[in-house]
């Protein structure tokens, strides 16, 4: 390890960066120590993190060492996981979403045909954030997902059901058809 470096503050700033246990022979190889002076700092800053009023300890698993929360600070972490996300929702998600609740059950397959574009990371974002979900499999080859909206869906857009949707006109229909063709360079030859 470099002269003017901390040994301790490295050893706290590799365990940090890395969140899960740390083999002794990997953190001798990050500190670039011998093994007398790791077991040294390791027990050092065990001793340190068990008797001062911190919210961190360190602990052994079975020859790796990892930094965690102590016990007496989970009720206030435990408040912090309960709290409710609130989700962005992008351009890009907002798409994808009206697309599943007009067209539902729809495929992913199907989504890109109308989007244009790849939409697996859309989807996967809807479905964490619990806005649309499984609903079933499409009597096809390769049985590709369905999916629809959720009860949290309806819930986000204060709607009591799918049929509180707006109405989209045939004329207005036509229009979004019309601007999608042109944004995908597509011409529509009219006869």
């Amino acid at each position: 390890m470099e002269e003017h470096k901390n040994p301790c503050a490295a050893l706290e700033a590799v365990l940090f960066a890395v969140g899960g246990a740390v083999s002794f022979a990997d953190l001798k190889t990050a500190l670039e120590i011998e093994d007398a002076e790791l077991t040294a700092l390791l027990a050092e800053m065990t001793e340190r993190y068990n008797a001062e009023d911190r919210g961190v300890r360190m602990i052994e698993l079975d020859g790796k060492y990892q930094l965690c929360t102590k016990n007496d600070y989970y009720d206030e972490l435990v408040r912090l996981v309960n709290t409710p996300k609130k989700h962005v929702l992008t351009d890009v998600l907002l798409e994808t979403l009206s697309i599943v609740a007009y067209k539902q059950p729809v495929t992913r397959q199907e989504i890109e045909k109308i989007r244009g574009v790849s939409c697996s990371h859309a989807v996967n974002r809807l479905v964490e954030y619990n806005l649309i979900q499984e609903v079933g499999r499409l009597d096809a080859p390769g049985h590709p997902i369905l999916f629809g909206t959720t009860d949290d869906f309806l819930r986000s857009f204060g709607i009591s059901s799918m049929d509180d949707l707006p109405v989209i006109s045939p004329d207005r229909m036509e229009d979004f058809r019309r601007e999608a063709e042109e944004e995908a360079g597509v011409i529509n030859v009219e006869t």
